[in-house]
């Protein structure tokens, strides 16, 4: 009896590990370490900083910066949750470089259309730097390929449209892009 009980509870241990490990990989949860050095946002800095290094905020006069929604290359007029979560960062990081970035969202009278953010086309530019006395404006682009979302940036003096700095950066079209890059209907 004793021997048939031990065999019984190895035989159920046995059977509780195999259920363990079915070879199913265990999700585990991101940490705050993980997302404290988060490669997306890293990716933004950096590419902020490519853009800006070395710029004479002399050249940039006395008005603000506007940072416009980054949008889909292929329609101008949209932007998925990507486009709009690049502008916050790329405002963040430079406000944090020491340009006097002006949050635009906060205005009513600014053009901003339902579910794209703060767009801003080449034809506008003056018109609302004028309303917002911007001396730059931030526009970009991105464009999704098949493993890479490739994005532009570009930075225009707002009196005459001239491109005073550009930067192109490529992001790997990881599980987090993709989700960033669905358009939610």
């Amino acid at each position: 009896m004793k021997s048939a009980a031990i065999l019984t509870a190895v035989a159920a241990a046995a059977l509780l590990a195999g259920c363990a490990n079915n070879g199913t990989p265990v999700r585990t949860e991101p940490t705050y370490q993980e997302a404290a050095n988060n490669q997306f946002l890293t990716s933004s800095r950096e590419a902020v900083g490519k853009l800006t290094a070395g710029f004479d905020l002399s050249v940039a006069g006395t008005g603000p910066v506007l940072v416009a929604t980054v949008v889909n290359v292929n329609d101008l007029s949209r932007s998925a949750p990507l486009g709009r979560t690049l502008s916050e960062q790329y405002a963040s990081h430079m406000a944090a470089s020491g340009f006097n970035v002006k949050e635009i969202k906060l205005r009513g009278d600014v053009f901003v259309r339902e579910g794209a953010g703060e767009l801003l086309l080449s034809r506008e530019i003056k018109d609302i730097a004028r309303s917002h006395n911007a001396s730059l404006v931030l526009v970009g682009t991105y464009s999704a390929a098949a493993n890479f979302t490739y994005v532009s940036l570009k930075l225009v003096r707002t009196e005459d449209g001239r491109i005073v700095r550009g930067h192109d950066y490529a992001l790997p079209n990881d599980r987090d892009v993709q989700r960033l890059l669905a358009v939610p209907r």
